[in-house]
């Protein structure tokens, strides 16, 4: 739709309420732009969406802000102060579509409805204005509605408390809420850990309060996030008060049910519950209790590192070509969150991840029951959603039909798992959860329910035919009326003898009966009178009424809007039944997401060859044949095999180093990159790609592979690395994995052969971290032979008939050049820049030759001691140049200069 069609006035809007004149003094504003004025007025960081017979308008800033944002057609209505009043709308049927754009856009929508019918109004007076107010807040984190969410993923918000530990720390407690489908987790972390705690869960917009907001330490990360923020005052937000709102919100005496929490996270839940109550305005979302989700029982990621390896986005910020898009074999809404949520926060407890593998192994090995509950699975719908918005309010008859169908599939999935034998524990659980479920009420709604179901419940029509006799009568009139009005023509046409007579209907008395005039006076006397009532006479016929005609065209002229009203009555009915059982509903929404992970899982297992890895407590660090999951599908399109390599870095009291040399393209990155994915997998419960793996379970992943700019804070290339550096060098611990790929390159040759240097060294004997360590500094390869756990190693490469092979297969050694010359001419640098270079990089090799640099490796200690600077080089006495640099030509004769030329072209 063009926006010159997008928005027109309203006939309420010009009908009962309509504008000052032009001729109106500037002071005067009309009663609908002072109520206006009014709403907005306490909505002041909001759009308001100011609800007008069928289209939300926007006036003034909002008009101007929206109509920009929208791409739609800014008009103006009266005037305010003396100036035109900045006006645009959208149609109510097309909301969902623009606040989904303006909520992509970070903006805030409040949401104006008439809380009043307008034939009320209009009894307080002609010029009476229908009462409105707000009826909801849509911020990027409160959104429910199917169309503005994205199915396979949660849509959190993150409320933030603190509290100080000492006077210099402070523990962080973090809410995250999905009130799309009632997820409610609770964690505590200190400040170093903020921030891969924050990006765990992804939130969509975070909720900081003002101290927090405005401290100085985390002012530029607030600004920096790609979550909308939302500063809340300290009003209300103590701990005490905090603890009332969340007892109050689930009806205990104590929050002792759910599990011990910390005072910074209470405080934060409080936080959580105050906004949405502030948002939703008297709905009340299903939440699940509050669960507890210790920061340390997750594997911590760090946003950065996140980003490296593409787990859910790539460097783009698309979905596609992710980890996540590669793995994600799920078939139902529910599922592929869940699968998002385990890939974001892997395990670090051994028992745990066991149970999921023990899960996984049994649909891996038994194909047949994996394909049955796939099959039951796809006919599933989001459940967990469409329970979320129906106790909100906002549900429809379709989703009526999702928690029936969804109660279907989870019926079937507990039987096919109860003649199940030995089921792991995970799946066990699952299964009880199944089978406890009453599914009565899905019966119900399926005897209730018609085939073809609109998408709002105000447009009638979903109930079934036969299901109520009052309702099908109310609609056999409706549609039928024709048919009941023949035949009380045909019974009067019986009972008078009048084979003439008709019952007629006219918009001045309705209908009617009519008769020749004769017949007319017959029915004037008894016994007829008292059953027929003279309307009208006409020239050769008379009209009568009856009571009997009243109540049928008063039955006729109501049945539609008493069909919806019964219909509307039905609606509410089933969704109070199904609030009643909004606990167990939603338990098993979370079965049948656990469920779809496991056998999708298994399913990716089979397909790709995948192993189950073995975990535990140690060092172990074993990898036999691991492949890149992303890089082997991409490969695999194309039809090419991916290389596999081994990878060790295990160790008893400490971890392994792995430095790695080779050229340009040959597969380093990759194969770091690869080795930590397979960790994420791992730990998150999954199999792996490769033949067997070995790994003691890792707390903290750090991954600084790549390299850009950050220029929103002026941050060049090599500062990012070296920001990201610090950030692994002062956190890695011992259980830890480091990815790291050319430290130092963006600065001086010394310099960051200097920083790559000291930064092994710390890895080795600070961190003491399981770590793998690619650079094109060979000279650093020299210290495998000082540093006992440091081992060399190199990607293979060939020359055949003058080209460069990259093997991509890695190999104990090191490498001794970079074939950097062959990678720019296959990157299609022009010859001539390529042969110039060659030229260059023959000249520098001979001069590195004639005065080689002295080897630093001898002469600098270790770690543990203080490094100091490499001795000067010694310089071999030159006599040619000292000859030339005696002669002093401004005191030379010709003949002087002329001998002096000779005697240095002999020294020559």
């Amino acid at each position: 739709m063009s926006s010159q069609a997008l928005y027109r006035p309203s006939e309420t809007s010009v009908k009962s309420e309509p504008a000052a004149s032009n001729g109106a003094p500037d002071s005067r504003v009309t009663p609908m732009m002072a109520q206006y004025i009014e709403i907005k007025s306490a909505n002041p960081d909001s759009l308001l969406f100011y609800r007008m017979g069928d289209f939300y308008e926007l006036f003034f800033e909002d008009a101007e802000i929206a109509s920009q944002s929208l791409g739609i057609v800014l008009t103006k209505r009266g005037k305010h102060q003396g100036q035109d009043i900045p006006m645009c709308g959208v149609p109510v049927d097309r909301a969902d579509d623009y606040l989904q754009r303006l909520i992509g856009l970070g903006h805030r929508v409040a949401v104006c409805e008439q809380t009043e019918d307008p034939a009320e109004a209009k009894k307080r007076g002609s010029k009476s204005v229908v009462r409105r107010d707000v009826v909801r807040l849509v911020t990027p984190g409160t959104i429910t509605e199917e169309r503005l969410l994205d199915p396979g993923r949660a849509n959190y918000f993150l409320a933030i408390a603190r509290r100080r530990v000492s006077d210099t720390q402070w523990c962080y407690g973090l809410a995250a809420v999905d009130i799309s489908t009632g997820h409610f987790v609770l964690s505590e972390t200190d400040g170093p850990g903020l921030s891969a705690e924050i990006a765990r869960f992804d939130p969509r917009e975070i909720l900081v309060p003002d101290v927090i907001h405005d401290d100085p330490d985390l002012a530029a990360f607030w600004r920096e996030t790609r979550a909308s923020i939302t500063p809340l005052s300290r009003e209300g937000l103590d701990p005490a008060s905090a603890e009332r709102r969340l007892k109050d919100h689930f009806g205990v005496a104590t929050l002792d049910a759910f599990g011990s929490f910390s005072r910074a996270e209470i405080t934060a839940a409080g936080s959580a519950l105050f906004y949405i109550e502030k948002t939703q305005i008297g709905s009340r979302p299903v939440l699940h209790p509050p669960t507890k989700g210790d920061a340390g029982a997750a594997l911590a990621i760090d946003s950065a590192t996140r980003a490296n390896l593409e787990l859910t986005r790539t460097l783009s910020g698309d979905r596609a070509g992710s980890l996540l898009a590669t793995i994600d074999c799920t078939v139902t809404p529910g599922g592929a969150r869940l699968l998002a949520e385990r890939l974001a926060g892997p395990l670090t407890q051994p028992g745990l991840i066991q149970d999921r593998q023990d899960s996984v192994a049994l649909l891996v090995e038994n194909g047949d029951l994996r394909d049955r509950l796939r099959r039951i699975l796809k006919r599933s719908p989001d459940l967990a959603r469409a329970l979320s918005r129906l106790s909100l309010g906002r549900g429809g008859p379709r989703d009526l039909a999702c928690v029936r169908d969804g109660l279907f599939a989870a019926r079937d999935l507990g039987l096919e798992l109860a003649i199940t034998p030995d089921l792991p524990r995970e799946l066990r659980a699952a299964a009880e959860q199944l089978q406890s479920l009453r599914t009565d009420v899905a019966d119900r709604l399926s005897a209730a329910l018609a085939e073809d179901l609109p998408l709002l419940k105000r447009d009638g029509g979903f109930v079934r035919e036969g299901f109520d006799q009052a309702l099908d009568e109310l609609r056999e009139l409706q549609h039928d009326s024709r048919r009941f009005i023949a035949a009380l023509q045909a019974r009067y046409a019986s009972e008078t003898g009048c084979r003439t007579l008709r019952v007629k209907h006219n918009h001045m008395i309705g209908y009617f009966v009519e008769v020749p005039q004769n017949v007319g006076e017959d029915l004037l006397k008894e016994p007829w009178k008292e059953t027929f009532v003279h309307r009208q006479t006409m020239a050769g016929a008379m009209r009568f009424s009856t009571m009997e005609l009243g109540e049928l065209e008063a039955k006729i002229a109501s049945a539609a809007d008493r069909a919806l009203k019964i219909e509307l009555a039905l609606f509410e009915s089933m969704v109070e039944e199904l609030l009643g059982l909004s606990s167990d509903i939603a338990a098993a929404a979370e079965a049948l997401s656990v469920v779809d992970v496991t056998a999708a899982l298994a399913d990716l297992a089979v397909r790709l060859d995948w192993t189950r890895p073995v975990i535990d407590t140690s060092l172990a660090f074993r990898i036999k044949a691991g492949r890149h999951p992303i890089v082997e599908a991409a490969l695999k399109r194309e039809g090419t095999p991916f290389i596999a390599n081994d990878s060790d870095l295990s160790g008893r009291d400490a971890g392994h180093i792995l430095l790695i040399t080779g050229p340009n393209m040959g597969g380093k990155s990759t194969y770091l990159r690869q080795n930590a994915l397979i960790v994420v997998l791992a730990q998150m419960g999954s199999f792996v790609p490769a033949k067997e793996a070995h790994i003691g379970v890792v707390d903290r992943l750090f991954s600084r592979v790549g390299a850009a700019d950050d220029l929103a804070r002026g941050r060049s290339t090599f500062m990012v690395e070296m920001v990201e550096t610090a950030a692994i060098l002062n956190q890695a611990t011992s259980r830890s994995l480091v990815i790291l790929d050319e430290i130092g390159r963006g600065t001086a040759t010394f310099d960051g052969l200097s920083i790559a240097w000291a930064a092994i060294e710390h890895l080795h004997e600070g961190n003491c971290c399981r770590a793998l360590f690619a650079t094109h500094f060979h000279e650093l390869t020299a210290l495998a032979d000082r540093l006992p756990r440091i081992s060399n190693a190199t990607l293979k490469v060939t020359e055949w008939n003058g080209e460069v092979v990259f093997l991509h297969e890695v190999v104990p050694g090191a490498a001794d050049r970079s074939y950097g010359l062959q990678v720019a001419r296959l990157a299609g640098l022009p010859t001539a820049v390529v042969e110039r270079a060659k030229a260059i990089l023959s000249e520098l090799e001979r001069s590195d030759r004639e005065s080689p640099k002295r080897a630093l490796v001898d002469d600098l200690p270790l770690f543990a001691a203080p490094m100091r600077a490499a001795p000067p080089v010694e310089v071999k006495a030159d006599g040619l140049r000292e000859a030339l640099d005696a002669l002093d030509p401004d005191q030379m004769t010709p003949r002087e200069a002329l001998d002096a030329l000779y005697r240095l072209k002999a020294q020559r």
